[in-house]
């Protein structure tokens, strides 16, 4: 039987979701809100898994090894959907929902349901909103829908009002650093992911499998040590080979805003802890130099940039003007 569905963290959400299944009262739609990171999408998998499991250990439980359940983790299955915009921060379009409305309107082709995962709903337009209401208002019995949204007041109330709503919630850092050693990370690393993962379960594993973006991070923190004395030629020239990978120019910047946000913790002697826990001498260094005002300008500045940027706004003169000011 798989411990809380292989989840990390979220168990009351688990319990409630295997109760549904286990008394055949699983509802048409639910939403499952909080911050990216929190493993809303690993639940949603999970719950279809145990949905359609043909050879569950007990009842809302799923066995991970049938085909049902293989091909749902692979996202393969034929009777579910998972649909976003192509890019985060980008759009759900009419289309997009109008397509799976009409496999929806199918009977499954070989499970008990057929289940869609709209991830990221909040990026949905108008009109794809208003498609997917048409649906809720009369889901087919056969059917299940199942949303992401950072939070239910990003989406229209008349969906969030159809849909059973599940706040998730970050999990304490220790217990992400526990798991993780649990894993075979190594102490020192599995301490450092837990904070950078701000408590979200499924940050928390993605930094774990891919190094890369651990490297990513340093990287473009040993640049903003440097570009925050260069001169000006420098930044200009940086501003462009930023402007350039505009995917990289966001996580770049919220690279940053993670770091500023640890300065501002700093400066306003907070006990907070700190995202950057390996930085701690130069989160102290900056902090003891510039008054709370300034500290927290930063991380307005970087806040305001990253928005911006999701407004598709001139990239290059974005980074430029952030870069100078810095």
């Amino acid at each position: 039987m798989t411990k809380n569905w292989n989840l990390l963290g979220h168990n009351w959400a688990v319990d409630m979701l295997r109760r549904h299944i286990a008394a055949d009262e699983a509802r048409h739609a639910y939403l499952f809100a909080g911050a990216p990171g929190l493993g809303r999408r690993t639940l949603a998998l999970a719950f279809a898994s145990a949905l359609n499991c043909t050879e569950p250990p007990a009842p809302g439980e799923f066995c991970g090894a049938c085909r049902e359940c293989r091909q749902t983790r692979s996202m393969a299955q034929p009777d579910l959907s998972v649909v976003s915009a192509e890019n985060e921060g980008g759009t759900l379009k009419v289309e997009q929902v109008r397509e799976v409305k009409r496999s929806l309107s199918l009977k499954p082709y070989q499970s008990k349901y057929r289940v869609a995962i709209f991830l990221r709903f909040q990026e949905a337009n108008d009109n794809a909103s208003n498609a997917l209401l048409k649906t809720l208002e009369e889901p087919p019995a056969h059917a299940i829908l199942l949303l992401t949204a950072d939070s239910p007041e990003a989406l229209l109330p008349t969906i969030v009002s159809r849909c059973e709503v599940l706040r998730l919630r970050p999990v304490g850092i220790g217990e992400v650093q526990r798991e993780l050693e649990n894993r075979g990370i190594e102490s020192s690393n599995a301490k450092l992911i837990a904070h950078l993962s701000g408590g979200r379960p499924g940050t928390a594993l993605r930094l774990a499998a891919e190094k890369s973006l651990l490297d990513f991070r340093a990287q473009k923190l040993d640049d903003l040590q440097k570009l925050i004395s260069s001169t000006r030629v420098d930044k200009f020239s940086y501003a462009e080979k930023l402007a350039k990978e505009k995917g990289d120019m966001r996580q770049t910047l919220l690279v940053w805003l993670s770091f500023w946000r640890d300065v501002f913790l700093r400066a306003a002697k907070a006990d907070s802890p700190l995202t950057n826990v390996d930085r701690v001498e130069q989160v102290e260094a900056l902090a003891a130099k510039m008054t709370l005002l300034v500290a927290r300008q930063r991380v307005s500045e970087a806040e305001k940039a990253i928005s911006r940027l999701e407004r598709n706004v001139n990239a290059r003169m974005l980074a430029e003007v952030l870069l100078l000011g810095w």
